[in-house]
């Protein structure tokens, strides 16, 4: 038998919707205490629970050569992925958020808007193709703090449900981008293993196997 496939997914909140889906599509895999590897029932298919925003170093070393991941991760890291499908779990969105009643980012009245957020990339395209000078200030959480404590008079995060920004004191006041999560693979390792990779696509987005 061939060298099962390596895929690295995410241990965070896509981990419990991401094997729910797998068991759908007649994927089974079960991880050992502790462990944070594993072979699926197969034995075509070896998982790896790694960190969320590491996942884009493992598939772009190769040290994985397929993952899953939102496109946050996958922009915020700045590598180049084939992108193979989207999966139909883990819709989100990256909006601005301020406290109630402030003023839309186009008309706020300084020279330059502060921004406090973890998804530096998306925010800065998004300012910068719009002509609205911005500093951003890179935080690794709690980012709805950061207009109370007067750190920055914005925010932008991701947003599932808005009951956070509701608790903090905070409103959504635009959506910069809807969020999908892909199925990637590196470039090389595609090359390589394109009939296999072929095949798991179609699990995915098709049926069962």
């Amino acid at each position: 038998m061939a060298d099962p496939l390596t895929i690295a997914i995410p241990n965070g909140r896509l981990l419990k919707p991401l094997m729910d889906y797998f068991s759908i599509k007649g994927i089974q895999i079960k991880f050992g205490s502790r462990k944070l590897s594993a072979v699926d029932s197969s034995g075509r298919l070896e998982f790896y629970k790694v960190k969320n925003s590491d996942l884009p170093t493992y598939v772009h070393h190769r040290i994985t050569g397929l993952g899953i991941a939102g496109d946050d991760t996958l922009i915020e890291s700045g590598h180049s992925f084939v992108r193979l499908s989207t999966l139909p779990i883990g819709k989100t969105s990256l909006c601005i958020a301020a406290p109630k009643d402030s003023p839309a980012v186009e008309e706020h009245g300084a020279s330059v808007v502060n921004v406090a957020t973890s998804y530096v990339r998306l925010t800065r395209e998004w300012f910068h193709r719009r002509g609205i000078p911005v500093k951003i200030i890179r935080l690794g959480g709690s980012v709805e703090l950061a207009p109370r404590l007067g750190l920055a008079e914005y925010i932008t995060d991701l947003v599932e449900t808005g009951g956070t920004l509701k608790a903090n004191g905070l409103e959504i006041l635009k959506k910069l981008a809807d969020l999908r999560v892909r199925l990637i693979a590196n470039p090389a390792y595609f090359k390589l293993h394109y009939r296999e990779i072929g095949e798991f696509t179609d699990i995915l987005t098709r049926g069962k196997r």
